[in-house]
C-alpha cells in the first residue's frame, strides 16, 4: 500500500474513532438532557449527531497535525500529554462546528455558544486524543509479540555467549 493511501485510511479511521466517541457523550448528554432540561439542550435534541460530525471532522484535523508534528516518530516515542494537548486544542476547533449548525438562520450568540462548548469539546478531543494513543500503542505492543515470535529461534551461540560473558 502506498504511503499516501496508508496516511488516508489512517485518518479516516482516526476520523470515526473520534465519531464514535462523539456519538456516545452525545448519548450521554440525550441522557442528561431527559433528566434535566437544559437551554443549550432545547435548542438541539440530536446531541449524538451533532457531535459525531464534528468527532469525524476533529479527527480528520487531529491526524493532518499529527502528521506534520509527529512526522517520522513511533507511537512509544510520543508524549501522552502532548497527544492530550493536541486533542485539545482540535476539540476547541471543533467546537465552532455545531455552534454555527445551531445559530444558523437565527439571532442567537455564536461566540457565547462557542465558549460554552469549547471547555467540553477541549476535554473530549483531549480524550479521545489519548485514547488513540492508548488503542496505537497497544496495536504496535501486539505488532512487536507477533514479530517477537520468528525472533524467539534467533538467539546467541553457545560461543557468542561465553564471549559476551567474558568467560574466555
Amino acid at each position: 500500500m502506498s504511503g499516501w493511501l496508508r496516511r488516508l485510511k489512517g485518518a479516516i479511521g482516526m476520523g470515526l474513532f473520534w465519531a464514535a466517541s462523539g456519538f456516545a457523550a452525545g448519548g450521554v448528554i440525550e441522557l442528561i438532557h431527559n433528566i434535566w432540561p437544559n437551554p443549550i439542550g432545547a435548542a438541539v435534541d440530536i446531541w449524538p449527531m451533532m457531535l459525531a460530525v464534528p468527532g469525524f471532522l476533529g479527527g480528520l484535523g487531529f491526524s493532518a497535525v499529527l502528521a506534520i508534528a509527529g512526522r517520522r516518530r513511533r507511537f512509544d516515542e510520543l508524549s501522552l500529554r502532548s497527544f492530550a494537548l493536541l486533542g485539545a486544542a482540535g476539540g476547541i476547533l471543533a467546537s465552532f462546528v455545531p455552534a454555527v449548525l445551531i445559530t444558523a438562520g437565527r439571532e442567537a450568540p455564536t461566540w457565547s455558544i462557542i465558549l460554552e462548548l469549547a471547555g467540553p469539546f477541549a476535554i473530549g478531543g483531549a480524550t479521545a486524543a489519548a485514547g488513540t494513543l492508548a488503542i496505537a500503542r497497544l496495536s504496535e505492543d501486539q505488532d512487536l509479540l507477533a514479530s517477537g515470535e520468528d525472533i524467539a529461534s534467533v538467539g546467541l551461540t553457545a560461543e557468542e555467549a561465553t564471549e559476551l560473558l567474558g568467560d574466555r
